[in-house]
């Protein structure tokens, strides 16, 4: 698992596809070119984990959370969903159409690094909320 650091500019297609900026490929290499978008619980964005640590995330909840607990389930279905994305042989990921309905994407993204994933923001949403 890469840790990701960094903030990026990067422009939405009319597909819904943008193209992964290099500063972020090149801490990737090597890695499956899978990763999973999931809705934020905190913010007005998206979250792209890349496959192995959105699975090592999943596999840790499921230890920590107790399955017989109503909260406990509720929560790990909210964070367990996701889309699991694949980068296109032009570096190019899709953002499905709910997620960027979800977060009222215009063209221009903003991906900030949180370590261990990237935050997806609509650059007006971005500016707003920080």
């Amino acid at each position: 698992m890469s840790l990701l650091i960094g903030i990026e500019y990067c422009k939405l297609d009319s597909n819904g596809r943008f193209k992964l900026p290099i500063a972020i490929k090149k801490q990737l290499e090597g890695e499956d070119c899978r990763f999973a978008i999931r809705p934020s619980i905190y913010a007005e964005c998206l979250e792209l984990w890349t496959y192995a640590s959105f699975e090592a995330e999943i596999a840790h909840l499921q230890k920590e959370l107790n399955p017989y607990s109503i909260e406990d389930r509720k929560m790990l279905r909210i964070l367990s969903a996701g889309n699991i994305v694949e980068m296109d042989t032009s570096d190019r990921l899709v953002i499905p159409g709910e997620q960027r309905q979800r977060i009222k994407t215009s063209k221009d993204l903003v991906l900030v690094s949180t370590g261990r994933y990237m935050e997806i923001w609509d650059h007006d949403n971005y500016s707003r909320a920080n």
